[in-house]
């Protein structure tokens, strides 16, 4: 199951079908075989390819060259992941709000052999380019910047044209690499390596994993397949991860015209005019600013059947405004990470009433105890880590260390434990606490960020908000939440801090209210949706004077 060979064989299988849309680029499944053969020839052309199998090497090494996408949406995009892969090369994710010194960082730890990008980040990679002597090939995508090619860099569609469309000789392993890098919210980027095959099975299969190309095919030729537009940024894993799911079950990915920025009337105007039966979307982030726009104007979304959240949680007061305002749709909170896959899943609809964090656990996902020796017992309000078994990533790329500890054996299974923390209910049910990494120890009590969030966001005036800890002579560290109100709501209202609380202490424990508050225009999340804790760190530490 290579994601190259799959999508060859669904090809042949419905060549004339849409399989892509960009703009006023309609792609047929043929037309996008055609090029993505061609750039797979241009990767080989300039010596760029896989030198080392998976059997020679460690989980934590990689025998192919690596290829940045330093792109924003668009059929360049999922063209580049294709090409790499038909390549025996390994495309990563490039974060494109990154300045120099973090995509410096980046290419050097990914080992970036050749660079894919829109020529709107010329300018930057001009700057850079003397400290990444590895990269070999820059392909240049032309935009609306009117950036002029780099010296030595080869247009995107020039190099295609130039190119062959033929077969590569040689035949794309399962073993070939997946790269997806973590956003670094927390921390510094890292590289999880996924054998194809794996990433698969665990989060690109739709539903039931089938079991060879044969029911893939059975699949695709069924119906006419969904038309799906994914949201966020293709660099984020949400978004190439539902295009896939798409593929493979015969579907058409669909590209909003705007891809630089979140344009609530292109998302929609999208969906009405390609008749979109899915979207997705990245959280709360993603879902206020759309369901705003549904009261300045009216669209006919008709098709639309799911929309489907992965990333980040999709509160249960934002569920309910979307039924309220779409009733014939289904909400698919869904639970995953890079680590993992597919982890849970909470569907919504208009006659149910919507959760927060609750979630039924996919396959071969259990909930480990806090030390590792065994499985939470079901009902015991434990909190344990998150796991996942089975088709889990080999490791993070030249990280021995931190491989062995996200990817520990437990009575001789190898799990993923990426460090979310979580409890399992009499039913078996999952309630998803948080990431461990943003837990805040407040007088010795272990509280949750994503939990107080959740809880503050059912408040009215709040448009959102992201919780991190902040020094405190008594606590040691006490909850600071920083919040962004709706448009109208003042933060010089008497009494507002304490209804925040008020409202907050329905839902959670006093001991967990915040102490502090940070009202912001705008709180800054990644492209991705998802939240940006350093800043928020730093913004609330300036905002109560304990900046260094």
């Amino acid at each position: 199951m290579n994601l190259a060979v799959v999508h060859e064989a669904v090809a042949a299988a419905i060549p004339e079908r849409e399989c892509l849309i960009f703009r006023d680029r309609r792609f047929t499944w043929a037309q996008v075989t055609d090029r993505t053969r061609r750039l797979a020839d241009v990767l080989r052309q300039h010596g760029l390819g896989c030198h080392r199998e998976r059997s020679e090497l460690s989980n934590w090494e990689s025998g192919q060259d690596h290829v940045a996408l330093y792109l924003y949406n668009g059929n360049e995009y999922m063209e580049g992941m294709l090409g790499a892969y038909k390549a025996r090369t390994a495309p990563f994710n490039v974060n494109y709000r990154y300045v120099e010194e973090e995509l410096i960082y980046l290419f050097d730890n990914a080992d970036a052999r050749a660079v894919i990008y829109h020529a709107a980040f010329a300018p930057v990679l001009e700057k850079v380019r003397p400290k990444l002597s590895q990269v070999k090939l820059w392909l240049q995508v032309a935009d609306e910047s009117g950036h002029a090619l780099l010296p030595g860099a080869l247009d995107y569609e020039a190099a295609l044209g130039a190119a062959s469309p033929d077969p590569l000789p040689e035949t794309p392993s399962p073993d070939d690499l997946y790269i997806l890098y973590t956003g670094g919210t927390t921390g510094m980027p890292k590289g999880v390596l996924w054998r194809q095959e794996d990433i698969f099975k665990a989060a690109l299969s739709a539903g039931a994993t089938p079991k060879n190309l044969d029911d893939v095919i059975a699949r695709v030729t069924a119906g006419p397949g969904p038309r799906s537009l994914p949201c966020p940024p293709f660099m984020h894993g949400a978004a190439h991860w539902v295009a896939f799911n798409m593929w493979h079950v015969g579907g058409t990915v669909l590209v909003q015209s705007e891809p630089t920025r979140l344009d609530p009337d292109d998302i929609w105007s999208t969906v009405e005019r390609e008749q979109a039966n899915t979207i997705t979307i990245v959280g709360d982030a993603f879902a206020r600013p759309l369901l705003d726009q549904l009261d300045v104007k009216s669209y006919d979304l008709s098709s639309l059947a799911m929309v489907t959240s992965g990333g980040a949680i999709l509160t249960a007061g934002i569920k309910d405004e979307i039924l309220a305002k779409l009733p014939h749709v289904r909400v698919m909170d869904a639970l995953g990470s890079s680590e993992t896959g597919a982890q849970g899943s909470n569907f919504s609809t208009a006659d149910a009433k919507a959760s927060t964090g609750s979630f039924a656990m996919a396959p071969d996902n259990e909930v480990l105890k806090q030390d590792l020796s065994g499985l939470v017992e079901p009902g015991s309000d434990e909190v344990g880590w998150l796991a996942r078994r089975g088709n889990v990533p080999l490791g993070y790329y030249k990280d021995a260390e931190k491989t062995a500890r996200t990817f520990p054996e437990v009575d001789g299974v190898r799990y993923s434990v990426p460090g979310d923390r979580a409890q399992v209910g009499a039913d078996g049910s999952l309630k998803l606490l948080g990431r461990d990494s943003v837990t805040i120890n407040s007088g010795g009590e272990k509280i949750f960020a994503e939990e107080v969030e959740h809880a503050l966001k059912h408040h009215p005036q709040v448009y959102d908000a992201v919780v991190v800890g902040t020094p405190n002579e008594r606590w040691g560290s006490q909850v600071t939440a920083i919040v962004q109100l709706r448009q109208g709501a003042s933060a010089d209202d008497a009494g507002l801090e304490s209804g925040l609380n008020e409202v907050a202490a329905t839902h959670i424990a006093r001991y967990k209210l915040p102490k502090a508050f940070v009202f912001v225009d705008q709180v800054t999340r990644a492209p991705s949706g998802k939240a940006d804790y350093r800043w928020a760190k730093q913004t609330a530490l300036e905002a109560l004077g304990q900046a260094s």
